[in-house]
Order: structure tokens, then sequence, then C-alpha cells
């Protein structure tokens, strides 16, 4: 006689979720030792309880040397992965850093114009529309003088 099929949802009752996670846990470890030795795999397993205690299986010597294994068919190499995500990361900040020195460079061009500074530089449109800019800042200042006074 079969048990029928479990609800999957988190188990509030601490004891309990407790006793099913060591009862599965050592389920888990024997289908993976079981494995490894009727089929002849290559099996790692880490396991992590909430505790954040640490639970492994490795089928062969080393651990080490089947997740270095793991990385190298996942990601075609760590040192690789690693260096590719080294340089992007670079390339991406270079990139950020150029975009707000730039908008930095331009603020600060602007400011000075504002205060009557570097003037020379600018074409009649440009000035035409400070000039456009100055008079809507002074028409402000004013309406809110008057508003307070």
């Amino acid at each position: 006689m079969g048990r029928g099929r479990v609800e999957l949802k988190r188990i509030e009752n601490k004891i309990n979720r407790q006793v099913t996670f060591a009862k599965r846990r050592n389920g888990l470890l024997k289908k993976a030792y079981e494995l490894s030795v009727l089929c002849d795999a290559e099996v790692a397993l880490i396991v992590f309880s909430n505790r954040g205690k640490l639970y492994e299986f490795c089928s062969t010597q080393s651990m080490t040397k089947t997740l270095d294994k793991y990385q190298k068919c996942s990601y075609a190499g760590p040192e690789t992965t690693v260096q590719n995500r080294e340089n992007e990361q670079l390339k991406n900040s270079r990139n950020e850093y150029l975009k707000l020195k730039a908008r930095v460079d331009n603020l600060q061009r602007t400011q000075r114009n504002l205060l009557g500074e570097d003037l020379d530089s600018l074409g009649i449109k440009e000035l035409e529309s400070l000039e456009k800019q100055l008079d809507s800042s002074l028409k402000h200042i004013r309406t809110t003088r008057v508003l307070i006074t």
C-alpha cells in the first residue's frame, strides 16, 4: 500500500519541518550514493539547512575537482568566465563614468553660463536660449517676491 501525494508547501510546525528535513536529507544522500554506485556516475550533492549547516556527498575523492569539472562544462572555464565578467563590469563602469563625467561637465558649463561666465564660446541661438531662461527665472523670482510681501 503506497502513500498519497504530499502537498508541497512550507511546513509551519518547526519541529515537524526539522524532522522532515532530516528524513528527506538522508533519503536524498542515499539516492545520490545509489546513483553513483549503480550507474558509475560522478555525483556531488550540497545541502544547507535553514540554520546554515552544510551536508554534502561526493562520489569522487574531491568535491573541489567535481565542482571544477562542473564549472568547465557549464561556464566554459572558471577563469574565462570570471575574467569576462570582470572585464564586462569594468567596461560598464567606465562607460557609466564617462556618461556621468560628460553630464557633470555640461552642468558646470551651464552653471558658468548662467553666472555670465564663458559666454564667448556660445552661438546666437544658445545666447538667446540663455536669455529666455534668465528672463523666465527673473519673472519667477519677482512673482515670488510679490507674493511674499
